[in-house]
């Protein structure tokens, strides 16, 4: 999905400032990442394969020669910092650009580096994942705090904090990004018609571990059971939020076994086309929120029950795929996608020829 359907949505929800921020933006980083593989694997149905998988091995040896300076990560995390000032301090975008930049120099390294390295992000991400769910246990925090009443409140509020949410974020999304890389070497979801029987065994035995994982803490907010104890809590915390991975690695799997059967029909292809302007609908979304829900706009906040915040995400999500799809047509890219390429390009270093 594109962030339409973020965690956060519903306003009357409590969070903490600076933990949840950053949980939350992992929260809906698989969903953007899941957004990039189907515009990336599907394209434009079966005549556009070959050009597809083209342009995705040229991507990664493109990425595999990177030097670290690259202006295109810099770019994204110039355009995450403007979202979280003037939208929503909910960012995924910077993130993404500070990941990438992170992670250029093991983009090369061998596969045992680079899986060893993913095993051991695992152990920050998650701890730094399960402090925020234990802080979640404790009882119920607010949205309403990321709320300013003045848009030049709003403007500041975010900016203190930035740097330390984004510095979160990035460790928590480093092992999904670092395996990853280790897919895109093997070709499991740019081909995965010759993954088949692995993608259907990583799908099946990864969303179990997830359900079973994230089951006591679902409960635990549902009320269905109570808990007393630090260490129970700390179990159920970093349970749960170790055990997303899973859930995401099953879900990149599973969209691959989709795309083996739906490629070229037409809901695929649109989804391909939000794929491909995903982060120009991340920001429509935040566009949306802010003009709908904040004080200094129509401010309906709290005039909007949780199935009416629910349907309203599930309405900007398809009327995302319809315009999407209208700019596909229409031969359009994203702007945001446009205003990205245009600036890597007018700042990479011009070589002198001889």
């Amino acid at each position: 999905m594109t962030g339409a359907d973020e965690p956060a949505l519903d306003p009357d929800v409590r969070v903490d400032d600076v933990p949840f921020a950053a949980a939350a933006r992992v929260a809906f980083a698989a969903d953007q990442s899941l957004l990039f593989e189907l515009g990336d694997g599907l394209g434009d149905g079966r005549r556009a394969d070959q050009r597809d998988r083209e342009i995705a091995r040229a991507r990664f040896s493109a990425w595999s020669h990177a030097p670290v300076d690259r202006p295109g990560p810099r770019w994204l995390i110039a355009i995450g910092f403007a979202h979280t000032v003037l939208l929503v301090p909910l960012d995924i975008i910077a993130v993404y650009g500070m990941t990438l930049l992170v992670l250029v120099p093991l983009v090369r390294a061998r596969d045992s580096v680079l899986l060893w390295t993913g095993v051991l992000s695992l152990i920050p991400a998650t701890l730094l994942l399960a402090w925020q769910s234990v802080q979640a246990q404790a009882g119920p925090v607010t949205m309403a705090r990321f709320m300013e009443p003045t848009f030049g409140a709003h403007v500041v509020a975010s900016i203190p904090t930035w740097p330390v949410e984004t510095a979160m974020s990035t460790i928590m999304v480093v092992p999904g990004m670092l395996l990853g890389i280790w897919a895109a070497r093997r070709r499991i979801l740019d081909e995965p018609e010759r993954h088949a029987p692995l993608l259907a065994r990583v799908t099946v035995i990864f969303l179990l571990v997830s359900v079973l994982g994230r089951l006591p803490a679902a409960l635990l907010a549902a009320g269905a059971w109570t808990n007393t104890s630090v260490g129970v809590g700390w179990t159920v915390a970093i349970a749960h939020d170790l055990t997303g991975y899973a859930g995401g690695i099953g879900l990149a799997a599973a969209v691959g076994l989709v795309a083996i059967r739906a490629r070229g029909g037409r809901v695929t292809t649109a989804l391909a086309a939000l794929g491909q302007r995903s982060m120009t609908f991340y920001l429509f979304q935040s566009v949306v929120w802010v003009t709908l829900f904040y004080p200094f706009t129509l401010g309906l906040s709290d005039d909007m029950s949780f199935t009416a915040t629910f349907g309203l995400a599930i309405g900007v999500w398809l009327l995302s795929i319809l315009l999407a799809e209208g700019m596909r047509v229409a031969g359009y890219r994203g702007p945001a996608e446009v205003l990205l390429r245009s600036l890597s390009y007018r700042s990479r270093p011009v070589r002198e020829t001889r």
